[in-house]
């Protein structure tokens, strides 16, 4: 399975969020169906729940149903791994520190045959190549699978950390960030030119594979209905990927992440009872995992759904 269209919908921030739409957040409620994972977790006296997001949505993501609703509209704090709706300087910088070549610098050359190879599919998402002409590989490849996600009826702008940080700061409640968008960007960065290059010609295979825009609606669907079943099939196959994207996905992206997220809900819960913290719901689940990190804390993790 081709890893980055999985991490980018679930589980790393969406560069190309902008302004966040509104949602309905009330209508039809009660009927909602469960959605992605949630867990709550005990430590003392304390309690946080976690939710599991991805980051991109549809309107029919919409609203969620009444337990998130309920314990988000309770909550002293929401914690993000990034809040969408914070400075957008802030991303803008982190953009061009990490993603972009600097003056008078080229970014690396992809061989000719995967040159075009790329231009087909910035035709197909009808992307100027002047657009990507300054960005380093691994932010076309970014580009490139948000807009896999669009051309498959996925939305950025609809994604649910937008969501739920809308309601959040419409409510003036606090929103914390676990990340920033430097921090996630610079692991990126820190990928060799070769690196970059090797992950973006696997996101192009991978889009060319006709098997992605079904890998991708899979994945909607088992967020949306909270399959269980589905969604720990995707953290195995994930752990079973030895494509060079697939193992920095894993070993980076996911695993290098989870003790510091771990780390900072254990501090907000010391601090604040009933708080919601929404982050990939890859993060969530498989070997490794944040519920995981924190039980080996001896906290009490309890999986809702």
């Amino acid at each position: 399975m081709r890893r980055q269209i999985i991490v980018m919908f679930c589980s790393l921030f969406c560069f190309a969020l902008g302004p966040a739409r509104a949602a309905d957040q009330t209508a039809g409620q009660e009927r909602a169906p469960n959605r992605g994972a949630l867990f709550k977790v005990r430590s003392g006296e304390h309690a946080l729940y976690l939710f599991g997001t991805i980051h991109v949505g549809s309107r029919d993501f919409y609203p969620l149903e009444p337990r998130v609703a309920a314990a988000l509209k309770h909550a002293p704090v929401l914690a993000l791994e990034i809040d969408p709706l914070a400075d957008p300087q802030k991303l803008a910088r982190a953009v061009q520190k990490y993603g972009l070549v600097g003056p008078g610098a080229a970014a690396p050359s992809l061989s000719p045959e995967w040159r075009r190879r790329l231009d087909a599919l910035l035709k197909q998402y009808k992307i100027e190549p002047e657009t990507v002409a300054a960005m380093k590989p691994w932010l076309v490849a970014s580009l490139l699978t948000v807009s896999e996600f669009a051309s498959q009826g996925y939305d950025a702008t609809l994604a649910v950390d937008a969501h739920l940080a809308r309601q959040a700061h419409d409510r003036g409640q606090k929103v914390i960030e676990l990340e920033s968008p430097e921090g996630q960007m610079g692991l990126f960065g820190n990928l060799s030119p070769a690196e970059q290059l090797l992950f973006l010609q696997e996101t192009i295979a991978g889009i060319e594979d006709k098997e992605q825009a079904r890998q991708a609606r899979e994945i909607a669907e088992a967020w949306r209905t909270a399959d269980i079943k589905a969604l720990d099939a995707l953290a195995a196959q994930a752990e079973r990927d030895d494509s060079f994207s697939g193992r920095f996905v894993q070993k980076v992206l996911l695993d290098g992440r989870n003790p510091a997220l771990a780390d900072s809900m254990a501090k907000l819960m010391a601090r604040e009872n009933n708080s919601v913290a929404a982050i990939g719901v890859l993060h969530l689940i498989g070997k490794g995992s944040v519920p995981e990190l924190l039980r080996q804390r001896g906290m009490t993790v309890e999986r809702i759904y």
